[in-house]
């Protein structure tokens, strides 16, 4: 396992993990999200490509409609 932090918590995950991974693994997938590897934007298109490392940043934001 690694650990990375996700949104300003410490989470493990297994080596050579994806992003689309992550998103999938909390059940986020499908949704309207931002995201953020070490305060740098990637692309929804990128995710698959996307490898996570020990000690990653990962910010997971949700689009909340509103008005």
């Amino acid at each position: 396992m690694i650990e990375i932090e996700l949104n300003g918590a410490p989470h493990r995950i297994a080596p050579g993990w994806h992003l689309q991974e992550l998103i999938d693994a909390l059940a986020l997938a499908n949704q309207s999200l931002a995201v953020a590897v070490n305060r740098e934007i990637v692309p929804r298109q990128l995710w698959r490509e996307r490898l996570l490392a020990n000690r990653d940043r990962v910010d997971v934001v949700r689009a909340i409609g509103g008005g």
